[in-house]
Formats: C-alpha cells, sequence, structure tokens
C-alpha cells in the first residue's frame, strides 16, 4: 500500500457496457481509451489491480433464452463475450503504458492463460493488471458472482462496481428525482431491498467473506481515483449498519 492509497488491491467490476458507443453495443475504442486512461491513473497510485467485465455489449444471454435458447448455451455464449471485452481491454490499456495478462475460466491458450489463482497474485505483485475474462467458467453464474469470488480469491480489500450512477438509490434517480441515495448500506439491506447493485449471490459470498463493495460512477472525472485516496465517494456496503 502506498502512503497516499487506502487500498493494496482492488478488484473493478464493469459491466460490458462500458466498452460500448453511443449506439449502445459493440466495443468502441474510445470508450475502451477512457477506461484505460482510468486505470492507469489507478496504477499511479501504486495499487495492485484486477478487472472482471462482463459481456452485455456483445450478447445477453436473456435473448437468447426467451427465444427457447438452453440457459447453458446461453450462458456460454456470455463467457466468451467476456473474453473478447478482455482482450479489446488489455490492448487499450497497454497502449496507455501499463503491463496485463489476461485468465480465461475458459481454456483457450492461443489468446488468454487459464486461470490460476497463484500465478494471477503474482502478476498483481510485480505491478501488472490482471483481467480475469470467462465468468467463473460454470453457466448460471453472473460477471457479478465470478468478481465476488476472483476478489475473494486473490484476497482483494474490495469489489469496485463501476457504473453510470453516483450511488446506490432506491429507484432509478434518472426517472425518480425523489430517489433516495444511500451512503452506506449493509450486505443484509442491500439484499432485501432487492437494490439493482450486484446480483445475490455476490453480495452474499462478499457478506460470507467479509469482502467491502463500493458502488460508484465510474465516469465523473476523479471519483475513482478520489475514492481510492480514501474520499467519501458513491455507497459504500459492508457488514455495518446503514448510515
Amino acid at each position: 500500500m502506498t502512503a497516499q492509497s487506502k487500498y493494496k488491491r482492488i478488484l473493478l467490476k464493469l459491466s460490458g457496457e462500458a466498452l460500448a458507443g453511443p449506439q449502445g453495443y459493440g466495443i468502441d475504442p474510445n470508450r475502451a481509451e477512457d477506461i484505460a486512461k482510468r486505470v492507469n491513473e489507478v496504477k499511479s497510485l501504486g495499487i495492485q489491480l484486477a478487472i472482471v467485465i462482463g459481456a452485455g455489449n456483445l450478447w445477453r444471454g436473456r435473448t437468447g433464452i426467451e427465444r427457447g435458447m438452453e440457459r447453458a448455451t446461453a450462458d456460454y455464449m456470455g463467457m466468451l463475450g467476456t473474453v473478447m471485452n478482455a482482450l479489446a481491454l488489455m490492448d487499450a490499456i497497454e497502449r496507455g503504458g501499463a503491463e496485463v495478462r489476461v485468465q480465461s475460466a475458459i481454456e483457450m491458450r492461443a489468446v488468454a492463460e487459464p486461470y490460476i489463482r497463484r500465478r494471477a497474485i503474482r502478476h498483481l505483485e510485480v505491478g501488472r493488471v490482471v483481467i480475469f475474462g470467462g465468468g467463473t467458467g460454470n453457466p448460471y453464474f453472473s460477471t457479478d458472482t465470478a468478481a465476488a469470488l476472483r476478489a475473494m480469491e486473490i484476497e482483494a480489500d474490495v469489489v469496485i462496481k463501476g457504473t453510470k450512477v453516483d450511488a446506490v438509490y432506491d429507484a432509478d434517480p434518472h426517472t425518480t428525482p425523489n430517489a433516495k441515495r444511500f451512503d452506506h448500506l449493509s450486505y443484509i439491506d442491500a439484499l432485501n431491498m432487492r437494490l439493482a447493485v450486484m446480483d445475490s449471490t455476490a453480495i452474499s459470498l462478499c457478506m460470507e467473506n467479509d469482502l467491502p463493495i463500493l458502488v460508484l460512477n465510474f465516469w465523473e472525472k476523479d471519483a475513482l481515483k478520489n475514492a481510492l485516496l480514501g474520499k467519501t465517494v458513491g455507497t459504500l456496503i459492508n457488514n455495518g449498519k446503514t448510515s
């Protein structure tokens, strides 16, 4: 841990839509470069960084399931999509000057390392960014759950959920002007209120292992950096009582 930063090692969870352009789908190189800039700001603080990214910009399994596709097949397609996003993000971050490794839960040695916990930790220790692709490697689990699982395996200090909203609210603040904003929540409250933060499996895993979740607006200028420096940003979810 540096003298400035609050955390030594973090796991950043991004949705696939973070890579999508104005059209809402696909991979936009400009967005990848924007993410890379923020990642390199984190690296400049001396923080060890791992990333899990979804695949909603490329494939939504729910769409296939609604048309009769087998759930497992739809989920595996989504896992492959996360690897495509991971490779795009790797390229952008490396062009920004950081060293990156992609590890996939689904073996594809030509494009990514297989996920090996101890190797991932070693990459982090020597200053590389590690991007975890392929979800958990199993159908029926979301990339939120993959993020919580990998964060615990690499002994991260916090899971940071990067979104388009500045905090957790009890309703969509874009459509509900009087939506209540939370600066702090307990895991139980987040589960009981069924807030659209992370899925219930991911929150439960974090609760059982006392791993805090910080939800913030990834695109707000300096929001991520300020959070890592210990300033009050977004919504913190942990074992404490709701403030």
